[in-house]
């Protein structure tokens, strides 16, 4: 089902538990302008749908000691459908990688990784990931600072498409 198809209800619903969710059902409710016992049908029908994947808190990594956060851009040897999923597993298994995403172009993955410190990441690089099965090169980028981490989607983007669909 693509967003189109959501109606304006479920597409609020979805934007409001985006935003905030951790609110009741009932404050769910009263924010889209329905009763309680629909907004909740309403959720477990998204829910069961894959719209939405889970509830998580947002965790400031620095305030548990991850002072470090890196990104890592891995080219691979081989990228052949087996060896990119054994090298995608691999990645899953490893703890300081938050986020592995595999791209088109020179670059086959980019990690997210956060790490205590920087000698910490320096192990993980060189005894995990520069040695790992299949890894022709990574090149890592420090981050400095982070100037917009928002999750999700922009809602407003999705009310635009879905009011040019029923246009």
């Amino acid at each position: 089902m693509t967003a189109a198809r959501l109606d304006e209800i479920d597409r609020k619903i979805l934007a409001e538990l985006q935003a905030d969710g951790r609110m009741t059902n009932v404050e769910l409710a009263r924010r889209v302008g329905i009763s309680a016992p629909p907004c909740l049908r309403r959720v477990r029908a998204l829910e069961e749908m894959g719209y939405i994947r889970g509830y998580h808190a947002d965790i400031d990594a620095r305030e548990l000691g991850f002072e470090v956060q890196v990104f890592a851009m891995v080219r691979l040897v081989s990228q052949s459908e087996r060896d990119l999923s054994a090298f995608e597993a691999l990645a899953c298994e490893w703890p300081l990688v938050r986020e592995c995403h595999m791209l088109n172009g020179e670059i086959d993955f980019i990690l997210k990784c956060v790490s205590p410190d920087l000698t910490s990441f320096q192990r993980f690089l060189t005894e995990q990931l520069t040695a790992a099965p299949n890894v022709a090169s990574v090149k890592t980028s420090l981050v400095i600072r982070c100037a917009k981490d928002e999750p999700g989607v922009p809602f407003s983007v999705v009310e635009e498409r879905a009011a040019a669909a029923l246009g």
